[in-house]
């Protein structure tokens, strides 16, 4: 059985820093790659997501935060949700409607889905033997089904609610200037 907790511990680092590490690199380009914060405004603004400057600096603020989260192993599944909330909208706003696959035109929704699976997986985890979770004895209150329960529920309703309130797309070609 210790054989068992020890690589759930190594399996829960492994993901935490990948997942982690990546949503800190998206957050660090929305804010200081190519356009910086103003590109990553006016490229969610074409997606139909208004205010575009208040959603690049909310995705970009999640991102970076939970991806800090995650390397801490710091209230892990709430980070998780913060990869599920910001892929789960990027799954609708840009990528669904692409297919599956990533190398289609306009990249399909395989990596967001990825990232969302992972992200859910790492919720049941919890933070593991490497973590601040651990340390502050907080780690089993939050993993297995309730961890999995608050990165799902939390990052599916925060995307869900943020889509209702502010995703408005181009419907037809009378909104898209043509």
């Amino acid at each position: 059985m210790a054989a068992d907790a020890a690589a759930a511990d190594i399996a829960s680092l492994v993901l935490r820093v990948s997942i982690g590490g990546t949503l800190i690199a998206h957050g660090w380009n929305h804010a200081f790659g190519g356009g910086r914060i103003e590109g990553t405004a006016g490229w969610f603004e074409s997606m139909g997501l208004r205010p575009g400057r208040l959603h690049a600096l909310m995705a970009t603020g999640t991102e970076l935060g939970a991806g800090v989260l995650l390397l801490l192993g710091l209230l892990t599944p709430l980070a998780a949700a913060g990869a599920v909330g910001t892929m789960g909208v990027a799954l609708i706003t840009a990528h669904l409607r692409n297919g599956f696959f990533i190398f289609r035109p306009g990249q399909g929704y395989e990596y967001v889905v990825m990232i969302i699976m992972v992200a859910c997986g790492i919720g049941a985890l919890g933070g593991g033997a490497v973590s601040l979770d651990r340390a502050a004895g907080i780690d089993g209150d939050l993993s297995g089904w309730t961890g999995l329960a608050v990165t799902a529920l939390a990052g599916g309703v925060g995307a869900a609610l943020l889509l209702a309130a502010f995703w408005r797309p181009a419907r037809g070609p009378e909104e898209q200037g043509g």
